[in-house]
């Protein structure tokens, strides 16, 4: 008798934004060690560009979707329609048996394309505190949801949700600072000040440090500047740092962004989940500017709730002065018990089974609707016993 192939195929539709793209990744990367398919999804913006070419293993199809803006909805209507159609289009003939998507604007399409009960489950992640739209769209249509912060569960309407913390790839653990230091170019026994706006930069905090750095100088002269300006920022930051005294490193953007984070001595930050997530992995005691113009001011609630349980420090970009900055930079930067107590905090919001635990219940789903043993929506988070979730993992013969 041939060998009946029963390892799963599962696709997730992640990108357009560094915390839609990781968290999506480091899923993927579980589920290959579990001898699953893997299909990402993506969006054509830079940032899926720049963080996929080196992927190891499995397929990538940039879907033509675009984010919901002022001014574009009939873009945004024709992107979704086409990606619509090319998801169909890539789920026939052979449909994967579960579809994640990770929130944003490339989320929705791929679902809705899934091929209807019983052939295709589906699942979502919402990452933040204040769940996006596509997320409140689909969670009523969904077998599963994810959720990062407890406070979004009831945020969703959903028969089954689950609070199961951010993913994080497996790359992002406490390092040696000297050691990553070293790696990036920056003098090893010296303190470094990361300053990032997530995957796609942050004007604001740019133009803020910028005035922030000369204050910083006079009163930490050691204190070395490894600045992500994004690229929109990138020329006009560089030409100005040229001006300034001291090791500075200015990028567009570090693929290797957990030798930024290993490096850093204090970081000032967005308050994106991935990015949150990320320096509670690595134990980063920052400063956190939230995005103002985010949907449902979300960043400011994903900073509020690290705030409260003392993990970080918050300045709205409205209040934002050089000397408030300066201030809160320096008194971390000086005092090793303060980042101490932080990092302490931090660690609550480091969930590194966030990845393996969602894998394991798109496979336990998986194989409850395989042997007949799941109903159109599962409300039970029950596990199988390993024995039988492992048969996914090989070929059987008969």
């Amino acid at each position: 008798m041939p060998e009946l192939n029963l390892n799963p195929s599962v696709a997730i539709a992640c990108g357009g934004t560094g915390g839609h793209l990781f968290p999506g990744l480091a899923v993927a990367e579980q589920l290959q060690r579990r001898d699953c398919s893997v299909l990402l999804l993506v969006s054509p913006k830079e940032v899926d560009r720049q963080a996929l070419p080196d992927r190891p293993g499995g397929a990538t199809v940039t879907l033509p979707a675009v984010a919901l803006q002022e001014g574009n909805i009939f873009s945004f209507i024709s992107g979704f329609i086409k990606s619509y159609y090319l998801a169909r289009r890539l789920f026939q003939p052979r449909p994967p048996q579960a579809v994640l998507a990770m929130g944003g604007f490339i989320s929705a399409p791929p679902v809705l394309a899934a091929p209807a009960w019983p052939a295709t489950l589906t699942f979502l992640h919402e990452a933040n505190s204040i769940p996006g739209r596509a997320n409140r769209w689909l969670a009523p249509w969904v077998n599963q949801a994810f959720v990062n912060f407890p406070s979004a569960r009831r945020r969703l309407w959903s028969g089954t949700v689950n609070p199961v913390g951010m993913p994080v790839r497996p790359q992002f653990v406490p390092m040696d600072p000297a050691s990553c230091r070293m790696a990036l170019g920056l003098a090893p026994e010296r303190p470094v000040l990361l300053v990032t706006g997530g995957s796609q930069g942050a004007t604001g905090i740019n133009e803020l440090i910028e005035r922030t750095w000369p204050l910083l100088q006079q009163q930490v002269p050691d204190l070395q500047l490894l600045h992500l300006t994004g690229s929109h920022d990138f020329t006009r930051v560089k030409s100005v740092s040229a001006r300034w005294p001291g090791a500075i490193m200015v990028r567009p953007f570090l693929t290797e962004m957990e030798l930024a984070l290993g490096a850093a001595t204090v970081a000032v930050s967005r308050a994106g989940a991935s990015s949150l997530a990320e320096l509670a992995a690595m134990r980063v005691p920052a400063i956190l500017i939230p995005y103002p113009a985010a949907a449902d001011n979300h960043q400011f609630f994903n900073a509020l709730a690290l705030v409260e349980t003392s993990a970080a420090h918050m300045v709205t970009q409205k209040t934002a002065t050089p000397e408030i900055l300066g201030q809160l930079i320096v008194n971390l930067a000086r005092h090793p018990a303060a980042r101490s107590a932080m990092a302490s905090a931090l660690a609550q919001w480091h969930h590194p089974q966030a990845a393996e635990q969602i894998a394991d219940q798109i496979l336990t789903m998986v194989e409850r609707r395989r042997w007949g043993r799941e109903d159109r929506k599962c409300h039970s988070s029950e596990a199988l016993p390993p024995t039988q979730v492992n048969r996914a993992k090989a070929p059987v013969k008969t």
